[in-house]
């Protein structure tokens, strides 16, 4: 199914870190290769978030009620990538997801976040079947990259009571992604998603 994605606008001007952030991406994406990028860029986004150089703004620990908020924190003119911070109320999760084939690195900036990575075990046109994978559990300064095509997850605020922030680092402008709605017959529905933003203040 196609569908028309619009580009990501108003990004956060300004937190601590954000430079420091933005020089640890731009070292990253000079490496060869997406594997190189992601590996280097994982090693500097957690020393930089456990050491608490990178101080995300006040505004991602608000939650939205119905939906798990994604705010636009950097876009890079250069190089292409976006940064954004997304941010779980308590229940808040994805269904199965990929990110639209391009490479990932995500961090967990407050709180914890569950991380359940799913196998493709079939695949006949739209329809996926999945083998889930052992369930991770992340806490603050922990990251992953995410390569495609083992890109298929869910992910979700692990905690009860308490809001969760996990930092996304992407290729470039994902405003699009497959989600894989269950059947009856526990296949999987591939359906194209447009991603909106949240307001950044």
């Amino acid at each position: 199914m196609a569908t028309t994605c619009p580009r990501l606008e108003h990004a956060l001007s300004d937190f601590p870190g954000r430079q420091a952030l933005i020089d640890a991406i731009d070292a990253a994406v000079a490496h060869d290769g997406h594997e190189a990028i992601g590996h280097a860029l994982a090693q500097s986004l957690e020393a930089l978030i456990r050491s608490r150089t990178l101080q995300l703004p006040a505004v991602v620990l608000e939650p939205v009620g119905d939906h798990y908020a994604r705010r636009l924190l950097y876009r890079s003119p250069t190089h292409g990538y976006v940064v954004i911070a997304m941010t779980w109320g308590a229940g808040q999760g994805t269904p199965i997801h990929d990110h639209d084939g391009m490479w990932g690195v995500e961090g967990v900036c407050h709180g914890h976040i569950e991380v359940i990575p799913h196998r493709v075990a079939s695949r006949a046109g739209d329809r996926w079947r999945f083998e889930p994978q052992a369930p991770i559990l992340a806490g603050l300064g922990e990251t992953a990259c995410v390569f495609p095509p083992a890109d298929h997850h869910v992910i979700r605020n692990a905690g009860i009571d308490d809001v969760a922030v996990s930092l996304h680092i992407y290729e470039h402008d994902m405003t699009c992604c497959g989600i894989y709605v269950e059947q009856s017959d526990g296949s999987h529905l591939l359906i194209r998603k447009q991603l909106s933003l949240d307001a950044v203040a």
